[in-house]
């Protein structure tokens, strides 16, 4: 727990929440499959060679999914750390911090491109929590 909530939008409760819905993060061999177990992949309609995809699946753990996007919700601004996060981050790893602030600058990095292109910022959370839930991963397994 806490080397997740080293992260930020990922307080104490959001990271018991994340270990008790996954347990055996290993079980999943990359991001993406933990991503599908929160039901934060797109659906695909595919026939021959047209392939097409669509709203995300819903497919998955509800709860994980809700605490996900709630913590993606954290990276509308830039990249900073504020006195929560430094208390939060105190007895971790330095690894885990230098992983958590690198996630942050691309989480925020990324946001920031997708609300550029898209009009509805509920997509641009999504995307981001899909891809908040690879980098938790990628921590989980290091």
């Amino acid at each position: 727990m806490r080397r997740l909530s080293a992260y930020r939008g990922v307080d104490r409760l959001g990271a018991l929440v994340l270990q008790a819905e996954i347990c055996d993060w290993r079980r999943f061999r990359n991001g993406g499959g933990a991503g599908a177990f929160c039901g934060l992949v797109p659906s695909e309609y595919s026939s021959g060679e047209r392939v097409q995809r669509g709203s995300l699946t819903h497919a998955g753990n509800a709860h994980l999914r809700r605490q996900l996007i709630e913590s993606a919700w954290a990276y509308t601004t830039g990249p900073s750390l504020g006195p929560v996060l430094r208390r939060r981050q105190d007895g971790v790893p330095a690894e885990t911090r230098a992983r958590a602030w690198a996630s942050q600058v691309d989480l925020c990095r990324r946001f920031r491109a997708l609300d550029k292109r898209k009009t509805v910022r509920g997509v641009v959370v999504a995307a981001v929590a899909r891809r908040l839930i690879g980098h938790l991963h990628a921590e989980m397994v290091a």
